[in-house]
């Protein structure tokens, strides 16, 4: 099985995996394929603005129809303009379009048909994929059947709608149930890992080596990405979900408004992944932007990897390269100085396996469970080897250890004075954990609680 055939599957409940159809919604920049993307998925994911070319990357997202089920795509706005974001848009939805279903090709009815519009039309013809014409901001019901007409020549599927006005939504959904193959209900399942960093670090190309296919838009411009983009894919039998998101720049520096959705949507992907990738430049080190993230990235629990891109010129460029970076690392993440290190290269694909590699390791060991009789024969030989806090003029007395529910794991411990364990003596207390537990590079918390039944302890 490809990595391309992966991002239309999801799991049975029982043998095997059952593929989905795809539906491109395409079209030039601002006739609404944004507006109805988010109405058939009931979502945001999509940014809508008015202001063309605002989706550069292709989005897809689980759909569902009375019981069948479908992935919706939206795509760049294709256009014959000659600037690089343009160019780039045209070539990308061009390759992907060969890999799906069907075809939802929306037109402005208040143009109507223009050059740029037939352009695209024989695009679509040329893919061989049944396609719906839909002309699109015919606001008026008796103007139909006028902005309609001048389409016909390309087939008899043409329906003229009001995505502001919801009228004609429900047509497209029967155009698409019409086609659909019956189905066995599935769920969708995986880890969900979000990429994060600075922008133009190579976030969208490292996506492109990971799903082994042209998905995410990639140039040398800062801020291509916009979007926080979904895909599920397979590694070793475990599926994931892989997300990726616009750059993350300083607050002062979001001045246009298309960047603040972004930012909130970068943020919004990493409170909802299990584990996120920060990937920095590797010629050039962690900056304090990027402990910034980091910072972030802990505050919201969640397992992190430093993903070192551009490794193959950081070798070129900087002396005793993987040393040098580790030491500026552990100074940067002073706060968390054991997270782990991948070096990679997109350009070259390397350092991708290993890549691979650290996210099935990280996941095995989010999801790690220890039995508290493990834990408390753990914790009362650790408690003996350094002095026990002391509140006021107490010695904190320790009772029990245990396991939450939460990833990465997190511990609460019960004593008799909470208030007197100190951050050092956590520290003390985590190292130990991470040590004695194969659990090194995992940010884990430990909680204190006032035991209720002011037990003795061993």
């Amino acid at each position: 099985m490809s990595w391309s055939d992966v991002s239309a599957e999801i799991p049975s409940s029982g043998a095997g995996i059952q593929m989905l159809s795809k539906v491109a919604i395409v079209g030039r920049p601002n006739v609404g394929k944004s507006t109805l993307f988010n109405i058939l998925t009931g979502s945001r994911k999509s940014v809508v603005k008015n202001q063309a070319g605002v989706t550069r990357d292709i989005i897809i997202e689980p759909c569902e129809v009375w019981g069948k089920h479908f992935d919706l795509i939206d795509t760049g706005g294709i256009t014959e303009a000659h600037d690089t974001f343009s160019q780039l848009i045209r070539e990308q939805v061009t390759e992907f379009l060969q890999t799906v279903d069907f075809l939802l090709v929306v037109m402005d009815g208040r143009s109507g048909l223009i050059p740029e519009d037939r352009e695209i039309i024989k695009i679509a013809i040329h893919t061989g994929k049944p396609f719906l014409l839909i002309v699109n901001k015919v606001d008026k019901l008796h103007e139909e059947d006028v902005a309609k007409a001048e389409f016909y020549e390309f087939g008899e599927d043409v329906l003229a709608t009001s995505f502001e006005q919801r009228r004609g939504v429900s047509e497209i959904l029967e155009w698409i149930h019409a086609r659909l193959p019956e189905q066995i209900e599935k769920v969708r399942e995986g880890a969900t890992i979000a990429i994060v960093g600075k922008p133009n670090v190579g976030k969208s190309s490292m996506i492109n080596a990971l799903l082994g296919q042209k998905r995410m838009l990639v140039s040398d411009i800062a801020g291509t990405t916009i979007d926080s983009v979904d895909t599920p894919f397979l590694y070793n039998g475990q599926k994931y979900i892989l997300v990726d998101t616009a750059g993350l720049r300083k607050s002062a520096k979001r001045d246009d408004h298309l960047e603040i959705i972004s930012a909130f949507k970068s943020q919004e992907s990493i409170r909802r992944a299990d584990i996120v990738l920060l990937m920095i430049d590797g010629t050039m080190g962690p900056t304090d932007q990027d402990a910034r993230i980091m910072q972030a990235i802990l505050e919201d629990h969640k397992g992190v990897i430093v993903v070192s891109n551009k490794s193959d010129l950081g070798r070129e460029q900087v002396p005793e390269y993987r040393r040098t970076l580790k030491e500026q690392v552990e100074k940067v993440f002073h706060f968390f100085v054991d997270v782990p290190i991948v070096y990679t290269s997109a350009k070259t694909e390397q350092g991708v396996d290993g890549l691979l590699e650290k996210i099935e390791w990280m996941s095995q060991k989010l999801a790690m469970r220890i039995s508290t009789a493990d834990l408390n024969d753990f914790f009362f030989d650790v408690i003996r080897k350094a002095p026990a806090p002391v509140w006021g003029i107490s010695n904190v007395k320790f009772y029990y250890l245990t396991q939450t529910n939460q990833q990465p794991p997190a511990f609460i411990a019960f004593a008799n004075h909470p208030d007197g364990v100190d951050n050092s003596y956590r520290r003390f207390l985590i190292k130990n954990l991470k040590e004695k537990f194969d659990l090194v590079g995992i940010p884990l918390r430990i909680f204190v609680m006032k035991s209720r039944r002011g037990g003795k302890g061993r």
